[in-house]
């Protein structure tokens, strides 16, 4: 909590919302308790300030009772009770009486010590502490009252001589005649208004602002001006050197010295040092909690020349804004009381008049709730004042003319294989603040803290906010509560700003700036993951793209790549509202539908020349494809995921998605009976080899396959589902009839679209192989080929490709079964099929050993290996560990050979038939290895 008492007592929350205290008495009390925070209070002193030299009867129940309120209103805890008083249990500093104590006499030491940069805005914290008469709750408190009021103006004459000494004297004269007007008596006020009148270039008007004095002083108490009045009297008359700056004139208005480091923005203030020498407005954009003052912050303390910092995010009224410029100039009200005064002119006028030559950065921080009003005074202030700059902070653009816009993206993240996340900024930033509360990151938490600082977008206050809570949980606690983020991360600086205290409060802000249209775009965009192209989120938002294209303006949202997405930070709050709406059954069935039309529109693209076209398309919706299929399978709409799986299964098969495609149909499954609904069969057939191709199937899977034989007969041709005629025989195995079949293909192949008769020709090819007919096995690959090639599609052409290098392989023609796997790899390169690229490497590396390059073989296969663990292809692994087993026997290391073909053995875990000719050949390998052994 924080305790206000520099007028009347107030006590702000950890969200800064008031707290409800009750009555004057109970405000009284607290006042007396904050002035001495964290001290014991007698009850007789507590009583004799808070009712007079008259107490009521009874006083001691009296205060018990007022004591009891306030423990109601602050809890129980805050107000403790002692044998000799009470005592407010809350840190000195957390009262703005003593923090502006220790500011003030921060400002005077470093005053004292020749520094008047830093002194200026030490004091001008201080003094902003202020609201009102101090003590106004506590009447009978005037001696402490009045002491404080003491240190305030010498607060105030210390700050003004800070700025004199910057060089402010033009500025100032305004407010030393009101400061003087009102304190008649103080000389250091009189003699600091001469110094601000000759410094003007005044220099009559100062000695008559001294000749005013003397004349006060000797009616009023019938003295002489002192010393220091005197002195200055004299250093106008000899036009005294000293009366200039006495530092360099470069005036650093409302910048506050910072307390913590600046972490991974070097690259972005040099960008906008660069766009402030080419540009007179500069506006950083970007999502709340991106570090946007910071950087502005840092970028003021570097610019030559004077700066003003106006803090924008406490006004609430557009016709406040010159208000607020004028107060962080220093610029005081000079309008004059009476009748037969001149009309008092409007804070604009006043403004330009002000600036009108002056060479100045004004930096406007948090103007999105502003906006219209800032940009229109920008504007005004630019075109008037040639030598004026504007730096400015905002969640949107100005959108004046001539505005330069530098977006602040979140602190660039370590990816998840990343060799040093130390490399990257974030992690950089929760390390440095991690060690600020003594809880220091290295190798045992790293890859934690490079998981938290993902999870929270790289947003450098939601990362601070992380590091924060380790005063009191360990990196492994904060990991694991990130899933509630905005409960986690609800404690943050004291005296940030209200919006800026909690990771929550920072997002409802932008929230709160939307109007109704925009937030319900906001929230209905939840439903995608990844994000979403604008066609996308206007259908199944059901709104116009001009409202999403509003949410990036005001940076809800990110575009990357001609899509729109959510930070998961935003994403979260969003979905919160969504699911207060009630909205979530009805969005997620309009996302699930739009989903499945593209799924079967893109299946019909996949198997022609728009493949790669089509393939990037369904790379960018992977994400939205698979989270429709999950939703589907936990809200039992089978036949829903049934079909939206099966259209997404050629996909999916070309990508080398195939472990994650199994488990989304293995969850499918689990919610279905062995029979499937009515008029799905092949969507079910399909959803079942799906989901035995990336995994050992069990004894449920196994069952399920066997149906597929009496769901769908051998001959089955599909022209709707035509990936389904490829992937039923790789389960079912070859056929006894290899003949009628291969007949029967034939007669159904010119009836069949060109993808299914180009695939109808590689079929025949493949039986025609196991028959052992290899001229006709080749005939048909390459007419196989040719069909491929003719309508563009890759896949095919690579799997063709691979048929014509295996028979090579079978025929002894090593350095043709070379060639054809090679441009097998290339092919499937341009499709970006690391599936067919490692099978391909295993084909071609299987040739080069038997040509004799064993080294240039082991490499094609440890690559094939790698790609084939990267996406969980077990059959592949096997084929390439069995090969280096074969190529370790030829180097007679038996031990590395007999471990690595076990290890394929292990690796070869699928159901088709392709798993069982692997098995068969690591079998071949072992029973020789062991021959082998036994001869020696």
């Amino acid at each position: 909590m924080r305790f206000e008492i520099l007028g009347p007592a107030r006590v702000l929350d950890e969200d800064g919302e008031p707290v409800v205290l009750g009555g004057p008495r109970v405000r009284g009390l607290l006042t007396l308790l904050a002035l001495d925070a964290g001290r014991v209070v007698g009850a007789e002193r507590l009583a004799a300030a808070l009712y007079g030299p008259e107490p009521p009867e009874g006083v001691a129940n009296a205060l018990q009772a007022q004591v009891s309120r306030l423990r109601r209103a602050l809890g129980r805890d805050q107000v403790e009770f002692h044998p000799a008083g009470y005592r407010l249990a809350a840190d000195p500093q957390d009262v703005d009486a003593h923090r502006f104590e220790r500011l003030a006499g921060a400002g005077r030491q470093a005053l004292d010590a020749g520094d008047p940069r830093r002194a200026a805005p030490l004091l001008g914290e201080a003094l902003a502490l202020w609201r009102g008469p101090p003590l106004a709750d506590a009447p009978h408190a005037e001696a402490a009252a009045a002491g404080l009021e003491e240190l305030r103006l010498a607060a105030v004459e210390d700050r003004v001589q800070a700025d004199l000494e910057l060089g402010a004297h033009r500025e100032l004269v305004a407010e030393l005649r009101r400061l003087t007007a009102a304190h008649p008596l103080r000389e250091r006020m009189r003699a600091q208004l001469m110094r601000a009148l000759y410094g003007s270039g005044r220099q009559a008007e100062a000695l008559t602002a001294y000749d005013d004095a003397r004349r006060i002083l000797d009616e009023e108490l019938g003295v002489e001006p002192g010393a220091e009045l005197a002195a200055a009297q004299l250093a106008v008359l000899r036009a005294d050197p000293s009366l200039a700056a006495t530092a360099a004139p470069v005036s650093r208005q409302g910048l506050r010295a910072q307390l913590t480091s600046f972490v991974g923005r070097a690259e972005e203030l040099r960008q906008v040092g660069a766009q402030l020498t080419a540009a007179r407005l500069v506006t950083l954009i970007g999502p709340g909690g991106a570090g946007k003052t910071r950087l502005v912050l840092e970028a003021a303390e570097q610019a030559t020349g004077d700066v003003c910092f106006v803090q924008l995010a406490p006004v609430t009224s557009p016709a406040d804004v010159p208000k607020a410029v004028l107060a962080a100039l220093g610029i005081r009200d000079t309008r004059l009381s009476g009748h037969d005064r001149p009309p008092a002119v409007d804070p604009v006028s006043h403004l330009l008049a002000a600036l009108a030559d002056r060479g100045l950065l004004l930096v406007l921080d948090n103007c999105e709730h502003l906006i219209a009003a800032v940009a229109e005074l920008a504007d005004l202030l630019l075109a008037s004042c040639p030598a004026l700059r504007v730096l400015a902070t905002s969640r949107e653009a100005l959108g004046i003319t001539g505005e330069s816009i530098l977006p602040v993206a979140p602190l660039r993240l370590p990816p998840p294989d990343a060799a040093n996340p130390f490399d990257y900024p974030a992690v950089r930033l929760f390390a440095d603040r991690a060690a600020a509360v003594r809880q220091p990151v290295d190798e045992t938490n790293l890859a934690q803290v490079a998981g938290i600082c993902r999870a929270l977008d790289g947003l450098p206050l939601a990362i601070e906010l992380a590091a924060a809570r380790l005063r009191t949980m360990s990196v492994g606690d904060v990991a694991a509560r990130l899933d509630d983020r905005f409960r986690l991360l609800a404690r943050g600086s004291r005296t940030a700003l209200p919006r800026h205290q909690t990771l929550r409060a920072v997002v409802a802000w932008s929230w709160d700036l939307l109007d109704e249209r925009e937030q319900r775009m906001a929230r209905r965009l939840t439903v995608f993951v990844g994000g979403a192209t604008p066609a996308s989120a206007e259908r199944v938002c059901g709104l116009p793209e001009e409202v999403l294209f509003s949410l990036a303006e005001k940076s809800l949202v990110e575009v990357v790549d001609g899509r729109y997405r959510m930070l998961e930070t935003i994403r979260a709050f969003c979905a919160e509202q969504l699911a207060e709406s009630g909205e979530t059954e009805a969005m997620r069935e309009a996302h699930a539908a739009h989903y499945l039309a593209l799924a079967v529109e893109a299946d019909g693209h996949l198997r022609t020349a728009e493949q790669l076209e089509w393939l990037s398309r369904l790379d960018e919706e992977s994400g939205n494809l698979a989270a429709t299929i999950r939703w589907s399978a936990e809200t039992g709409r089978t036949a829903l995921g049934l079909r939206i799986l099966a259209y997404s299964a050629c996909y999916w098969w070309m990508r080398g998605h195939r472990g994650t495609s199994a488990d989304l149909a293995h969850g499918l499954l689990a919610g279905m009976g062995q029979t499937p609904p009515a008029g799905l069969q092949e969507e079910y057939a399909l959803c079942v080899l799906v989901a035995a191709w990336g995994r050992q199937p069990g004894d449920d899977l196994r069952a399920r396959l066997k149906t597929l034989h009496r769901l769908l007969p051998a001959e089955y041709l599909s022209t709707r589902l035509e990936f389904l005629t490829m992937m039923l025989p790789m389960f079912t195995g070859p056929p006894d009839d290899y003949e009628g079949v291969r007949k029967l293909m034939a007669q159904y192949a010119g009836a069949l679209p060109p993808w299914s008769q180009a695939l109808t020709h590689c079929g025949v090819a493949f039986m025609l192989q196991i028959m052992g007919r290899g001229g006709d096995a080749r005939a048909e690959f390459e007419r196989s080929l040719a069909e491929f090639r003719a309508v563009g599609e890759r896949w095919g052409t690579t799997l063709a490709l691979s048929g014509l290098a295996e028979l090579a392989y079978e025929q002894g023609d090593y350095a043709v079964s070379r060639a054809l796997a090679d441009q097998g790899l290339r092919t499937s390169q341009e499709l970006g099929s690391v599936a067919d690229m490692a099978e391909c490497l295993c084909l071609s590396a299987d040739s080069v050993a038997r040509l004799g390059d064993l080294d240039e073989a082991r490499a094609g296969y440890l690559r094939a290996a790698e790609m084939a663990r990267r996406i969980g292809s077990g059959d592949t692994l096997a084929k390439a560990h069995v090969g280096l087993g074969e190529l370790a026997v030829l180097r007679g290391d038996l031990g590395e050979a007999r471990a690595l073909m076990e290890q394929a053995l292990a690796e070869c875990s699928g159901d088709w038939y392709s798993s069982e000719e692997v098995r068969a050949r690591i079998q071949t390998g072992l029973t020789g290895l062991a021959e082998i052994v036994s001869e020696r």
